[in-house]
C-alpha cells in the first residue's frame, strides 16, 4: 500500500495498533528516513499510549507501559552482534507488543510468529509499505489488510 505523508503512515499504523493481539512481535525494516519511527508512532496511538515516542536508536529498547498493552520499541541496528544478550526473548514472550526496528539484523532470535514490515522510499513524498504475518499472525494480518482495503474503496 502507498502512504503519501507522515500522517498517513501514524493513521496506518494506529489502525493496525488498535486491533494488534496481545504478544505480537512486529518487525520493521526501510532505510534511513523511511518512517520506520512515524510507523510506531502510530502504533503506539492505536495502543492508547499518549506518552511521546521516540527513536530506540541510542536506547536500544524504550519501554511504554500506559497502554492497552505494554509497548516495547527496538531498534538493534547498532547491537546486532550481541543482541543474544540483551534478553529480547523476555519481550518477545510477554504479553506485550514488540515493534523491532532492523530485525532482519537478528533473524536468529525473533520469533517464528511474527508481523514484518516493510517501508520503502518511493519518492520523496511516497512510501510503499508491505507487510506479512508469519505462524499465527499470518491469517490475522491477511484479513487485517482486506479490511483496510475495503476502507479505502
Amino acid at each position: 500500500m502507498k502512504l503519501s505523508s507522515s500522517e498517513q503512515t501514524i493513521q496506518m499504523g494506529h489502525k493496525l495498533g488498535e486491533c494488534l493481539p496481545k504478544g505480537t512481535v512486529l518487525v520493521l525494516e526501510g532505510d534511513l528516513g523511511a518512517g520506520k519511527t512515524t510507523f510506531s508512532k502510530g502504533i503506539a496511538e492505536g495502543l492508547g499510549i499518549k506518552q511521546m515516542i521516540k527513536s530506540p536508536t541510542y536506547t536500544i529498547i524504550r519501554e511504554y507501559e500506559e497502554g492497552k498493552y505494554p509497548l516495547y520499541h527496538m531498534d538493534v541496528y547498532r547491537v546486532a552482534e550481541g543482541a543474544e544478550d540483551l534478553g529480547l526473548e523476555e519481550y518477545f514472550e510477554s504479553d506485550g507488543i514488540s515493534i523491532v526496528e532492523w530485525g532482519s539484523l537478528i533473524e536468529d532470535l525473533l520469533p517464528d510468529s511474527r508481523i514484518e514490515i516493510t517501508i520503502k522510499h518511493v519518492d520523496d513524498e511516497i512510501r510503499e509499505l508491505t507487510m506479512v504475518g508469519y505462524g499465527h499472525l499470518q491469517s490475522f494480518i491477511e484479513k487485517w489488510k482486506q479490511d483496510i482495503l475495503k476502507e479505502n474503496d
